[in-house]
């Protein structure tokens, strides 16, 4: 069974930086996304470590595994919003309480969800993976990225329904900033590998493949575990993005989810707009998802709205979700159950 945390008015938002810190130069972009959460009604209780950044991280492991399980135990704080992402968030897993972990959210992207898919995995606690920080530093949201509040107050047994955005950004244009944070310019459209209407079912599992296949041969990524004793065997439905990786490099992290058995009796699998993927010797993505496809006999849905192109859907490790796929357009309906 899936434990779900829930979002009230007026909650405590913890802010700790589990990978990097924000450092000194960008400490206005972290004040201002700390205010814009005062200004919707939220209460801020920053630490130490999302001033700090250094060597590739906040803080050395255990500065930042003590700090995240006193955010995590303290009863003021009822979510928590890492800063952003950041490259070595994998140090702190053995030093995270694992077994006294409280129902909780903590929402995030890139390197952070690692962390998210490591508990999801291994206390049955739902995870958010959706906007960093100070990716909510806007004005006013687009209507994609506002959907977190909403899904994060969805209780347990209750629906809540998202839809692909108009459009994404596709590249950034920091001269020309927006009362939206992102510069959305380009149509939308979710396509899936057959070119056809397609509808799925399952659990959603996933996050930035570059960082959450490091838990693979780790106590921390046993997806078998986790099928038995939390969604008594359902199919997953994967959504992945890749960051930062050649289409070779994209193929053999899947291959080894795949001799990993993270895709066993898998539903689907999707995939994020990429700012990466860049090919080698004429192997592109699509080729990628196409023979993934076939060795898998699975739907795969690609150019969604999750990661590093925004915006994105608030997408719940754990929730079971319906996602369908027609004429480009997307809809994505979670259960809390």
């Amino acid at each position: 069974m899936i434990q779900y945390p829930t979002l009230n008015k007026n909650a405590t938002v913890g802010v700790t930086a589990p990978s990097s810190g924000v450092p000194d130069e960008l400490h206005v972009v972290l004040h201002t996304a700390i205010n814009r959460m005062k200004d919707r009604g939220y209460s801020c209780l920053s630490g130490d470590t999302p001033w700090m950044d250094d060597k590739a991280k906040s803080a050395p492991a255990v500065i930042r595994a003590k700090e995240l399980n006193e955010m995590l135990s303290d009863e003021m704080i009822d979510l928590i919003i890492p800063p952003w992402g950041g490259e070595l968030l994998i140090e702190i897993l053995e030093h995270i309480n694992f077994e006294t972990m409280p129902n909780k959210w903590i929402m995030g992207f890139s390197d952070i969800s690692l962390l998210l898919l490591a508990v999801t995995l291994n206390t049955g606690t739902a995870t958010a993976h959706g906007s960093s920080l100070v990716d909510l530093r806007a004005i006013e949201s687009d209507d994609t990225t506002a959907m977190w509040e909403t899904v994060l107050a969805t209780k347990q047994n209750e629906t809540v329904t998202q839809y692909a955005s108009e459009k994404y950004q596709k590249e950034w244009d920091h001269e020309n900033p927006t009362h939206h944070v992102f510069n959305l310019d380009t149509q939308t459209y979710w396509r899936t590998m057959t070119g056809q209407n397609t509808k799925v079912e399952g659990r959603l599992l996933g996050g930035c493949i570059d960082a959450i296949r490091h838990l693979i041969g780790t106590p921390f990524g046993d997806v078998h575990s986790f099928k038995n004793k939390h969604i008594s065997g359902e199919p997953i439905i994967w959504y992945l993005e890749n960051y930062g990786m050649s289409t070779a490099e994209l193929r053999r992290s899947l291959v080894q989810m795949k001799l990993a058995g993270w895709f066993e009796d898998a539903s689907a699998i999707m995939f994020g707009r990429s700012p990466a993927n860049t090919p080698v010797d004429n192997y592109t993505a699509k080729d990628v998802y196409e023979v993934l496809s076939e060795e898998l006999d699975i739907p795969i849905i690609y150019d969604i709205d999750c990661g590093h192109v925004p915006p994105q859907i608030t997408f719940i490790n754990g929730a079971y979700a319906e996602v369908e796929v027609e004429n480009g357009r997307g809809k994505v309906i979670q259960t809390f159950k």
